[in-house]
């Protein structure tokens, strides 16, 4: 993975709850596969514990084609996928094999080290399908950062969701609106996937200390702050409660996540995060040399980057 240097604009006005607007490249992945890279980002590489925020998608796939990433390594930190529509099949060197779909969790902790792959299966690429989602990685504290790789998958009914108004909140991971949902997370955190008919208005309280938006569908209007369309990340300021509101007459679909300042800087280069340098290293060199597990059942893998320079320190 490389850094990539996005658009950000800070807001100064001190009567706004913004603190940054992130507006993320898009890249094509092939074949017209669009991902937008929210974090990191050169002006604010955490929010919380959450390092990465990937959107795939939409995308739709002809009959035959798919996403296939090769397995490839993890260390501390937590994968969190999230898909609005489609499925993707995950396999890990725990020896998981588990698909995805809209409205469920792959929690997977990579502590020490994990490998994986994340593919279209056979069925759903035999017939064509649409692929839209998020994917991100949560850093883990000091205390957890080389433990045993785990897996967890939870299903949408499992998740708890609020209900009221116009307004459905989903609590994916960590704890929040008074719900907790029952992911393995392992600092203070929460993400939320909530939908916003047209009209309906919901506050989003100051429950952590870092806090953001991201805006997936639709317009949010945030009053005297503004509206903003699909793609933006909306990093609010500390203490800062906001009303989140559907603009233009149509509804909206939008990600709440942050938590917690973690217990320190983190370092990240390509697939590994960790609070030393030194470990960032070692990883690298043992996926170089091939010390990593492996994926039964797969041969084939991602090849360490030549280009990858010293970690980069976050924040």
């Amino acid at each position: 993975m490389e850094l990539d240097q996005h658009d950000a604009h800070d807001k100064h006005d001190e009567q706004s709850m913004l603190e940054t607007i992130v507006v993320p490249r898009t890249h094509d992945l092939g074949g017209g596969f669009e991902v937008r890279r929210a974090l990191p980002h050169k002006d604010r590489r955490m929010v919380g514990p959450f390092v990465f925020l990937d959107q795939m998608g939409p995308h739709v796939f002809n009959a035959g084609t798919g996403i296939d990433v090769r397995p490839h390594p993890h260390i501390g930190l937590s994968t969190v996928t999230y898909l609005l529509e489609g499925e993707i099949s995950h396999r890990d060197s725990l020896g998981t094999v588990q698909d995805i779909r809209p409205g469920a969790v792959n929690w997977m902790t990579a502590g020490k080290g994990i490998v994986h792959s994340e593919r279209t299966g056979p069925l759903v690429r035999a017939n064509g399908s649409t692929l839209h989602g998020l994917q991100c990685w949560v850093a883990l504290p000091k205390a957890s950062e080389e433990k045993d790789p785990s897996f967890s998958h939870i299903a949408a009914d499992q998740l708890p969701v609020l209900e009221g108004e116009g307004a459905t909140a989903r609590i994916i991971a960590g704890e929040y609106f008074g719900k907790r949902a029952p992911v393995p997370v392992e600092s203070p955190m929460f993400y939320v996937d909530l939908a916003l008919q047209p009209g309906a208005r919901m506050t989003m309280p100051a429950e952590y200390g870092e806090q953001a938006i991201y805006v997936v569908e639709g317009t949010l209007d945030l009053g005297r702050d503004g509206s903003f369309g699909p793609g933006q990340l909306l990093v609010l300021k500390p203490g800062a409660a906001v009303t989140l509101a559907a603009a233009n007459g149509a509804g909206a679909r939008l990600m709440l996540l942050g938590g917690e300042p973690m217990d320190g800087p983190r370092y990240l280069t390509w697939n590994f995060v960790s609070s030393s340098a030194d470990r960032i290293e070692q990883a690298k060199e043992d996926w170089r040399e091939m010390r990593f597990p492996k994926v039964p059942g797969e041969t084939e893998f991602i090849p360490l980057p030549d280009t990858l320079g010293r970690p980069v320190r976050y924040p």
